[in-house]
């Protein structure tokens, strides 16, 4: 079993849930006692979303650099940034390292694939919405992107950071996000990108019949597998 590591801590909310699905996945495979070899390097969340506001992407990139070399030199034989927006800077920290750094748009494109879908919505932060470092990705995969329009943006991002980053989930939160996945696929997605590691606390499949990706299960479902040679 290969050693994961995980740069969290932004925000440890859905840190927590990348140790579960981990874990869990390697318990369901494996059986018995089974648990993940998993290293954890937890940000300072605030330092982190101070440098995201100012625009300081270079200090936030030296942040999880660093991050990431120590998981390496603890043993970590890939590694993975538990945050959409922080993949901004994922060319950085990966220049910066010797082993891999597993891409969280990299698996969900599979997942894509895998169920026909060429035209997704996205939900995140601001800056994964609107920035292209996450959308073009999705592009070059040959899959159409669409944003919430007008306002939506800013209620979609308001939530992340003033509730779910808080642990807080509200139910006008949750109605407000279901109207906005109902809005994309009326314009025309066939599913839609739960694109910030903590949207999963608030919604679920169970919650809508359009097709949800919920990153952090797909990317830390896709490790555990990774590490114990099953991913695809």
């Amino acid at each position: 079993m290969k050693t994961i590591g995980l740069i969290g801590g932004m925000s440890w909310e859905s840190t927590l849930t990348y140790y579960q699905i981990i874990n869990r996945t390697i318990g369901e495979r494996l059986g018995g006692l089974h648990s993940a070899k998993c290293l954890i390097y937890s940000l300072d969340f605030q330092e982190i979303e101070e440098c995201q506001t100012s625009g300081d992407w270079e200090r936030s990139g030296d942040v999880l650099a660093a991050a990431a070399l120590g998981l390496e030199r603890a043993g970590a034989e890939f590694i993975l940034i538990c945050s959409n927006t922080m993949h901004k800077v994922a060319g950085r920290v990966q220049s910066e390292i010797g082993v891999p750094l597993v891409h969280i748009a990299d698996p969900t494109i599979s997942e894509l694939r895998k169920r026909g879908v060429e035209r997704v919505g996205l939900l995140g932060t601001k800056y994964t919405m609107t920035q292209d470092f996450y959308v073009d990705k999705l592009k070059q995969a040959g899959i159409e992107v669409m944003i919430p329009e007008g306002e939506d943006i800013d209620i979609v991002n308001s939530v992340i950071y003033g509730e779910l980053c808080l642990g807080k989930i509200s139910e006008k939160a949750k109605e407000d996000y279901l109207r906005i996945v109902g809005d994309m696929a009326a314009r025309g997605a066939q599913g839609v990108i739960l694109g910030c590691t903590e949207i999963g606390l608030l919604i679920g499949q169970d919650d809508t019949t359009v097709p949800l990706f919920d990153t952090t299960y797909i990317h830390a479902n896709h490790a555990a597998l990774a590490s114990i040679g099953l991913a695809t």
